[in-house]
């Protein structure tokens, strides 16, 4: 799946003219992981294309900002690469609601190298190391003789927040790592970088390769069958189970339908059995 380097998707609301005058449709607004922004609005654009009543709005701003907007009910479902966190159960909770959580797509956090970089194998420790600032040069993992130029996300995405759990260890990332606004600001960094490296969903692609990481390479059958070892689920967040507009747009993205745009779209489908045990949970 190949992207541009700035990805702004918002489906604005539609409204449908009728002989009385104008009518507004039904309307909701999902926002969070731009991990999750191309599926989504894909998604999305289908699902208004079959009921052209409805109108899903759709952005970005990682999975932070997406639960934030959430728990002050600004948005009707939120985007996360993700977990939610307890603090963040808690407003919800706190205020008497429920939580609900969805997986919706599976992902692996893919590793990126520019394409002149000889390096094409990292182990995961020699991928903590780098990230924890202990490996600075690319000599030490068989590369030439040059500085690595760390990019990573910002603190409020989810795949910022994941990689810092599952390859960091809950450590402090190097103070040189670079925070970037976005998967595509960082695949187009590491891009012109030929030193750089960087991390994000699989489905950004263009222009960069991504290592093995324990000699494992990330595509659809490595991440589903959990050999891949940055693997993780995809969410979407409501307040209470969802109703009207939002419960019908999240069992679309659950259907066979919906799973096979996710996939044409570069990101990996749930397994059957997940896919019904997600859609068991709308009803």
């Amino acid at each position: 799946m190949t992207k541009t380097t700035k990805i702004t998707i918002v489906f604005m609301t539609l409204m449908v003219v009728f002989a009385g005058g104008v009518v507004a449709t039904n309307s909701i607004t999902v926002q969070g992981s731009d991990t999750l922004l191309e599926m989504v609005a894909v998604e999305a654009g289908e699902y208004m294309k079959i009921h052209s009543q409805s109108s899903i709005q759709v952005t970005g701003g990682g999975s932070g900002t997406g639960i934030a907007a959430l728990l002050n009910g600004t948005v009707d479902v939120a985007n996360a690469s993700r977990k939610i966190k307890k603090k963040e159960r808690r407003k919800i909770t706190k205020d008497g609601g429920k939580v609900f959580e969805v997986a919706i797509a599976l992902d692996g956090i893919t590793v990126y190298l520019n394409v002149k970089n000889s390096v094409s194998d990292l182990s995961m420790n020699q991928l903590r190391d780098i990230y924890l600032g202990k490996i600075d040069n690319w000599k030490e993992v068989g590369g030439s003789d040059a500085k690595i130029i760390r990019y990573s996300r910002e603190n409020n995405s989810g795949t910022y927040v994941f990689f810092k759990k599952k390859v960091l260890n809950r450590k402090q990332y190097a103070p040189d790592c670079q925070n970037l606004p976005g998967t595509a600001s960082v695949v187009h960094a590491v891009s012109k970088d030929k030193n750089g490296i960087g991390f994000g969903g699989i489905s950004y692609g263009e222009g960069i390769k991504f290592a093995r990481i324990n000699g494992v390479v990330p595509s659809a059958k490595t991440i589903s069958a959990g050999e891949y070892p940055i693997s993780r689920n995809l969410y979407q967040y409501t307040i209470n189970k969802p109703e009207g507009l939002s419960k019908k747009f999240i069992a679309f993205e659950l259907s066979k339908i919906g799973q096979q745009l996710a996939e044409k779209a570069g990101y990996i489908p749930l397994s059957e059995s997940q896919r019904k045990e997600s859609l068991a949970m709308l009803n």
